[in-house]
């Protein structure tokens, strides 16, 4: 019997398939099949042994835990672009493409005789099943999505690599049973996505801190919503040079966005 009281730092993939309840019997068994050939011939091709691996079905989708001696960076670069060039492929012959959901966290876990439990595993699942999650995919239209924690960002994504660019992520406050969070967005393939504001999140709070408390993300690279800063809904997305502003009033005239060259000169 696997001891539960020893726990395993182990990165957790949760898979997740895009509105699965539309799916009929028949298309679901089917669904599940095309899920499973992604992700195993993106393991194989990224050469991560099959008993480096723990795989649990979740009806939708799939829960995977990587023991610790794989890198991480691995999965977050040559493995994404596996997957995504193998849901591309499945997709060709679909009327309706399959579209997934990926949530990532590292963290303890730990193993019984019926899979695995523990915060981490909470936390990817409830990465790649949030309402940004959703939006993000629909909204760009795309077939893949990535979600990573705050912590996974900070210590893996943002340092870069083979196939890891962090400048194609975007950050976004999310709200879970656990507390707010932050997570990080990256559609394979594309530029860093524009995220939705979570109601009623301010990433510049004192107790929002992740699951893990792990730091704040980037000011460039934040959606917020200063609640306390003026009227209700007034809403603020800034992600690098642009920003977009929602339900404001100005009394006075207002300056947004950055003055470069001789815009903002004063003619003598």
């Amino acid at each position: 019997m696997t001891d539960v009281a020893e726990a395993r730092y182990e990165l957790v993939i949760s898979v997740d398939a895009r509105r699965s309840g539309e799916y009929d019997d028949i298309e679901k068994t089917r669904m599940r099949a095309r899920i499973y050939r992604v992700l195993e011939t993106a393991f194989t091709h990224t050469k991560v042994a099959r008993d480096s691996l723990h795989m649990e079905d979740r009806g939708d989708g799939v829960l995977v835990s990587v023991s610790g001696q794989v890198p991480v960076a691995r999965l977050l670069g040559l493995w994404m672009v596996e997957v995504h060039e193998k849901l591309r492929d499945e997709n060709r012959a679909l009327r309706v493409p399959l579209g997934l959901r990926v949530g990532m966290h590292v963290g303890p876990v730990r193993h019984d005789d019926r899979g695995i439990a523990g915060r981490a595993v909470d936390l990817a699942c409830r990465l790649a099943d949030s309402t940004v999650a959703r939006q993000v995919l629909d909204a760009e239209r795309a077939d893949l999505v990535l979600v990573v924690s705050g912590s996974l960002y900070e210590d893996v994504v943002s340092g870069g690599g083979k196939f890891i660019e962090p400048a194609r992520y975007s950050a976004a406050r999310l709200e879970l049973k656990e507390g707010p969070v932050t997570a990080w967005f990256h559609l394979p393939g594309r530029p860093a996505p524009a995220v939705p504001a979570a109601p009623g999140t301010r990433p510049d709070a004192d107790d929002m801190s992740d699951v893990d408390d792990v730091n704040d993300a980037d000011d460039a690279d934040r959606t917020f919503d200063p609640g306390e800063a003026g009227e209700a809904g007034a809403r603020y997305h800034v992600q690098g040079d642009m920003s977009q502003h929602t339900g404001n009033v100005y009394q006075q005239p207002v300056h947004i966005g950055r003055t470069t060259g001789d815009a903002g000169r004063r003619k003598g």
